[in-house]
């Protein structure tokens, strides 16, 4: 292979979930950059802006409003990216949100955790992850090949006291499923692999990232010392969607700052 082919996407057709911001637009703004066609998805309707403004930067962009929970949404979308460019390359499964406090604040101990809220974060975060692996792989298989990244998350791979119940659950379960996935995928010349972000400065968990206080928390259990930026997800989601990833399927790979390093 031509080194100058490895992370050559051009022309690859794409679908990214909760796109509309954070994690999300930055990978999205990755493929794009680098010529694949990006279906946009997000249940913000902001989406559509944001996609007409990327559109032939170098890839070409949609916008697409719909909600990842709903089964019968998310299969439409899929069907129609795939019907786009006649072909589904690349999915990023991102669409999803924090569950509020961690088990040392009140707020976020297993007695405040109410049936609703748990339901709701497992429905979001790990069921409707499940579909999009499912819908994706249904359009790869025949191609034999593809590339689907799920955004998991450091705290799904140890405990973590700042973050709720529902999301470290539903991001360790995520990370297995990655693995699950890949054994059979893998027959299929279709990799599945997971990036786990550490603490980064998103609208996540209703935008506490952003708030002083808890900045300097995460920043001080970071050994890097701060918390990440979307755009430092934007070189690995290039490397797991391209051909620099050929051998590397099954896997989580943490974007953390070190965090993972002292758990």
């Amino acid at each position: 292979m031509n080194d100058g082919s490895l992370f050559d996407i051009r022309g690859q057709s794409a679908v990214v979930t909760g796109a509309a911001n954070g994690i999300g637009r930055a990978m999205a703004e990755i493929l794009l950059a680098n010529g694949a066609d990006v279906t946009m998805v997000d249940i913000d309707d902001a989406v559509v802006a944001l996609a007409r403004e990327h559109d032939g930067r170098s890839g070409k962009a949609r916008g697409v409003v719909a909600d990842v929970t709903d089964t019968a949404e998310l299969g439409e979308v899929m069907a129609q990216a795939h019907a786009w460019q006649g072909r589904l390359d690349i999915v990023c499964a991102n669409a999803g949100k924090g569950s509020g406090a961690g088990p040392l604040h009140p707020a976020g101990e297993l007695a405040a955790v109410s049936p609703e809220e748990w339901s709701g974060i497992v429905n979001l975060n790990l069921t409707s992850v499940f579909h999009t692996i499912q819908l994706a792989a249904k359009y790869m298989r025949p191609q034999k090949s593809g590339r689907i990244i799920v955004t998991s998350s450091v705290a799904g791979l140890r405990g973590e006291t700042m973050v709720g119940y529902a999301y470290a659950a539903t991001k360790a379960a995520t990370a297995n499923l990655v693995r699950q996935s890949a054994v059979e995928l893998s027959r299929h010349n279709v990799l599945i692999n997971a990036i786990a972000p550490g603490p980064i400065r998103t609208d996540i968990g209703n935008g506490r990232l952003r708030e002083a206080e808890v900045e300097r928390a995460f920043a001080a259990r970071t050994p890097l010392g701060r918390i990440g930026e979307p755009e430092e997800i934007k070189g690995v989601t290039l490397l797991l969607a391209s051909a620099a990833s050929s051998y590397i399927t099954g896997t989580v790979i943490p974007v953390d700052g070190g965090c993972n390093a002292c758990g």
